[in-house]
């Protein structure tokens, strides 16, 4: 034992030193092991660092080309990075088993476009990255990753909580995210799609044929396996691959990072509705469209399309052409604009069921509305942003976001769900929301807090917010929040807002079918302004108030009128009046007498119209008149003599003078006197129709009658015309002669 330790030592010792001295040849090794990397160095080592730089390592080979390493990016100069061109990034996590078994799949992608040809004809070599026909120069389009363990901040910064995620970028801003299946076809399908609509018809229509995964080469122009159908239009590849992507759900291969806050997950319901995958308009072009293309890209695609129906000899079609081209510019990435020339597309314009030139819709899903506003650039775009948001779907919001929301918006429609709440009663509610593009939001709530606020005991149910002020749809059952046009008429009648400003989009929405209390206002005064706006809102909530109470005392009269009808035949047991009572219905939707609404005006913009129409002077003093638009009448005086002002006093004591029926106060006309005689005929017509259709049968039959007795007359006596002989010179019988026998038959000497 003694002699072995000796022994032991002195080997120990040679093996230290032959470890401890570097070969000649190499200054610095890198020896692996089965867990570990051991650096020997002969200079002084660094600290270590948490992370190798990729780009430092050696590349690999493929179709005999030197690829180099896709970049590995970093957290601090993410947006530097990403700044130029297209950026197809991966955010993965090395602890990821679906990042790890992704990843032999993204270097083959990475390497088989890297050395893929642009231009298969050309002779150049892919060689040389500076050559025109290599990827990058030609696309502008880079692969690289970023670890999410390394650089958390930035990858929560870009709202990625699951792994792998793939994003696109364009010059440093967000252009999409990939959804597809996670494998080496549905990755170069999205890349695909996206050289597409970079360089519009530079794709094969058949698509490529893909190398197997961990391969180091694949045939340049060989076709594919199963051929793809491209849709070729020269601006819009990028959705026409889109109906081709696999929409399949991702939660089962997303490994959620135990590193973020429980405070960034939330769970949100599930929406059978598919989301666009295709980037909007990228090219910042309308693009014009065939019956064909129309199929493709719009009717069968979740993608939001706003759409110009023209014929190239219309001059308000001519007019709106420079407008819609910039419109479309500024939706660059944002909205897909398109156009269909209706002289050449007949077949679809036909089908669309068009009533004029211009005619623009918005079309998302099969669903559409037409946009009839006004066609400057300024109200374009703005109804284009408005329906962006209409993309996203219907808006979750608790208490907080809606309490938020109520501040910048006047009009919300609120739709309460609770779990019982089916699928079928989601996609129903998803089809409202193109209709109120321009008008109002529609958000959906399970909280408890909003719940007891507006009182809601019975779920779903929908109604809408204007001041704060609720407005409850009348649903019997679940049903009828199902039945969409019900549902869209109780929108279109609570969509303004209590007192909306009255413009030239929305006038006759405002004006038509009812009397309203217009406030001739003017901003040059900012405090007069607020303070009038203010007494009109006032005035306008306490009429609402006292027609609210109104209605409910007159149908509980109805309801008693009908029970005492009940009670009367229950004690003579009359069967017959006993069915006859009980079949009574009370209508519980609508108000018997003609509806007030209440809207102001900017007197200054609209002076001269103020003027002519109603003889109102807007430097002479903020002024209100009630308006009737059906019968071109207008009240804008008090009782007293006085002009009605913009007070809740004025307002509420003149109303309902004007509202009575007949009027207490007389109006004036906003007409001439021969188109005054004409509305006041047709509007005793429509408010007598059974008095008015007895007056023209009453009207025809005299008629009748007269002309009869006038043709009788201009035919004379029966026998008159003595057997069909007509008089000549006054002289009697046919030649002249008499009616006896005497020298019309015989000769004359």
């Amino acid at each position: 034992m003694r002699s072995l330790l000796p022994a032991s030592l002195l080997s120990l010792l040679l093996l230290s030193s032959a470890i401890a001295a570097p070969p000649p040849e190499a200054a610095d090794t890198v020896s692996p092991t089965a867990d570990t990397l051991t650096i020997q160095t002969s200079a002084p080592i660094d600290p270590p660092i948490a992370s190798l730089d990729v780009d430092s390592t050696p590349g690999t080979v493929f179709n005999g080309v030197q690829v180099p390493p896709f970049k590995e990016l970093s957290g601090d100069n993410f947006d530097d990075d990403i700044k130029d061109g297209y950026w197809f990034v991966k955010f993965h996590s090395p602890y990821c088993p679906h990042c790890l078994a992704i990843a032999p799949a993204w270097q083959t992608l990475y390497e088989y476009y890297y050395t893929s040809k642009p231009l298969q004809s050309s002779s150049q070599s892919a060689d040389s990255q500076s050559s025109l026909n290599s990827f990058h120069p030609y696309y502008n389009f880079h692969f690289a990753s970023l670890d999410c363990v390394a650089h958390g901040s930035t990858c929560e910064a870009h709202d990625v909580h699951a792994y792998p995620t793939f994003l696109l970028y364009k010059d440093g801003k967000f252009v999409k995210k990939y959804t597809g299946k996670k494998d080496l076809a549905g990755l170069s399908g999205f890349v695909e799609e996206s050289l597409e609509s970079i360089r519009p018809g530079s794709r094969s229509k058949e698509g490529v044929k893909l190398p197997e995964v961990g391969a180091a080469a694949v045939a340049a122009a060989a076709r594919p396996d199963i051929p793809v159908a491209k849709d070729k239009d020269a601006a819009g590849g990028a959705a026409a691959g889109a109906k081709h992507n696999e929409q399949v759900a991702q939660g089962a291969t997303e490994t959620i990072s135990s590193k973020l806050p429980k405070s960034t997950l939330k769970a949100t319901k599930i929406s059978n509705n598919l989301k666009p995958t295709a980037s909007p308009n990228l090219l910042g072009t309308s693009v014009p469209l065939s019956g064909e293309s129309f199929q493709t890209l719009v009717t069968t695609t979740q993608d939001p399309w706003f759409i110009k129906f023209y014929v190239p000899w219309c001059h308000h079609c001519q007019a709106l052409a420079p407008n819609w081209a910039e419109m479309a510019k500024e939706m660059a990435g944002k909205m897909n604009v398109g156009e269909v020339n209706c002289d050449v597309e007949t077949r679809l314009c036909k089908d669309v069921r068009l009533r004029g030139y211009p005619t623009i819709l918005f079309f998302r899903g099969g669903e559409r509305v037409e946009y009839d506003g006004l066609r400057g650039l300024g109200d374009l775009v703005s109804f284009a942003k408005k329906a962006i948001v209409v993309g996203e779907g219907v808006k979750y919001v608790d208490a907080a976001a809606f309490k938020e929301m109520e501040e910048t918006e006047e009009v919300i429609f609120v739709y309460f769900y609770d779990h019982a709440t089916t699928t079928e009663d989601f996609t129903a509610m998803e089809r409202l929301t193109l209709s109120l593009i321009g008008h109002a939001k529609i958000v959906k709530t399970d909280s408890a807090l909003l719940a007891e606020r507006f009182k809601i005991t019975t779920w779903p149910r929908l109604l809408v917010s204007r001041d704060g002020r609720p407005t409850y749809f009348t649903a019997l059952a679940p049903k009828d929040t199902r039945d969409y046009r019900k549902v869209l008429g109780w929108m279109q009648s609570n969509w303004l807002p209590i007192v909306p400003e009255l413009t030239a989009t929305n006038s006759r929405e405002i004006m038509d079918g009812k009397l309203v209390v217009l406030g001739i206002l003017t901003r040059d005064r900012p405090e007069d302004f607020v303070i009038s706006k203010r007494e009109i809102k006032n005035a306008a909530l306490e009429w609402m108030d006292k027609q609210t109470q109104a209605f409910q005392l007159e149908r509980q009269e109805l309801r008693d009128a009908k029970q005492l009808r009940i009670e009367e035949a229950e004690d003579r047991n009359d069967q017959r009046s006993l069915r006859a009572a009980k079949s009574i219905r009370i209508s519980m939707d609508k108000y018997e007498r003609k509806e007030v609404g209440f809207a102001w005006v900017d007197g200054v913009f609209w002076e001269r119209w103020i003027r002519t129409t109603y003889g109102i002077e807007v430097k002479d003093g903020e002024k209100v008149i009630v308006n009737d638009e059906d019968n071109r009448k207008y009240w804008d005086m008090t009782a007293s003599g006085g002009f009605i002002v913009p007070s809740r006093t004025s307002i509420l004591e003149t109303l309902p003078k004007i509202v009575s029926s007949p009027p207490k106060l007389t109006p004036k006309s906003t007409t001439s006197n021969l188109e005054n005689l004409f509305f006041q005929i047709r509007g005793a017509c429509s408010g007598h129709p059974w008095v008015t259709i007895g007056a023209l049968i009453g009207i025809i039959v005299s008629a009748a009658i007269w002309g009869r007795g006038r043709i009788r007359k201009a035919r004379g006596p029966s026998g008159s015309s003595g057997g069909g002989f007509f008089q000549l010179d006054g002289k009697e019988g046919l030649l002249g002669g008499g009616g006896g026998g005497g020298g019309a038959n015989g000769k004359v000497d």
